[in-house]
């Protein structure tokens, strides 16, 4: 699989220019639509010069602005396929790994390493582990599994852990008490979920920080969300892999109970008296 213009991104930004920046953050809060217009609409919505957007977009290695559209063009159909359309491309293994999606899922994992970094995972951790923030967490269909199995590790490590669960009428109900000293850590991939992006732009209104767990192609609530991890989901078969998004939040588990260490230890040991008595 080719590597991805956001995945790009990720492990070239700490050599762009502070204008080069500001067009990688545009893009990826509009990915990829805002990649598909004109140089000239791209640098006004940016804020940047029409040579900066060139520049830019030579800097992730394409030789020109129609071949780095074409590679948009080639994601934005891969983000809106269904495990139907998928189930028709893939071809049998004869040849390859005795179990093809297995090694698919590995690959996705060393990818999906290979482009975060360590600032990234410095960043969340730290935001997921302030002080007095109530956090929460909510997942789609097929990624809420997930949600739900982090939340249950970082309410062992801290306080004021959250998952959103039920009917989204529930979820918005929960707002009115999320603001600015709050984080929201949402999971979504492709097709992605109407319902979780309508509840992350009110999140983002009220100045709740917003971390996203997402594909190589990014959901839409990017635009909303002051934390990307994309991992690499697609492998041999009609559904998506969760499996590097679930190690992922592994990663930060372990992570967050470091950075916690002297706290998350009395707040287990209080929680082993309580079950002991």
């Amino acid at each position: 699989m080719n590597t991805s213009i956001s995945e790009l991104i990720a492990e070239k930004i700490d050599a762009m220019s502070a204008s080069e920046r500001k067009a990688a953050q545009t893009l990826i809060a509009n990915y990829p639509l805002i990649g598909l217009r004109t140089v000239a609409e791209f640098s006004t919505q940016a804020g940047v010069s029409s040579p900066t957007i060139l520049r830019f977009v030579s800097r992730l290695g394409f030789q020109s602005y129609p071949e780095f559209q074409s590679a948009l063009q080639e994601e934005l159909a891969a983000q809106v396929q269904s495990p139907w359309n998928r189930a028709a491309t893939i071809q049998p293994s004869r040849n390859g790994p005795t179990f093809p999606l297995m090694e698919a899922a590995i690959e996705n994992i060393r990818e999906t390493f290979q482009h975060l970094s360590v600032q990234q995972i410095d960043d969340v951790t730290d935001a997921i582990s302030r002080n007095r923030a109530r956090i929460y967490l909510l997942g789609g269909r097929f990624t809420d599994p997930i949600a739900r199995y982090m939340a249950a590790h970082l309410k062992i490590t801290r306080p004021g852990v959250t998952h959103l669960v039920g009917q989204e009428s529930h979820w918005r109900d929960q707002l009115i008490d999320m603001g600015k000293k709050d984080v929201l850590i949402i999971f979504d991939i492709r097709r992605y979920q109407d319902s979780l992006i309508r509840f992350a732009e009110k999140a983002q209104a009220r100045g709740v920080e917003i971390i996203l767990f997402t594909d190589q192609w990014l959901s839409p609530i990017a635009r909303f969300a002051r934390h990307v991890i994309a991992g690499r989901t697609a492998v041999p078969s009609p559904w998506d892999s969760s499996a590097t998004l679930f190690l992922v939040a592994e990663t930060l588990i372990a992570e967050v109970t470091r950075k916690l260490e002297k706290s998350s230890a009395n707040r287990i040991r209080d929680m082993e008296q309580l079950r002991d008595n």
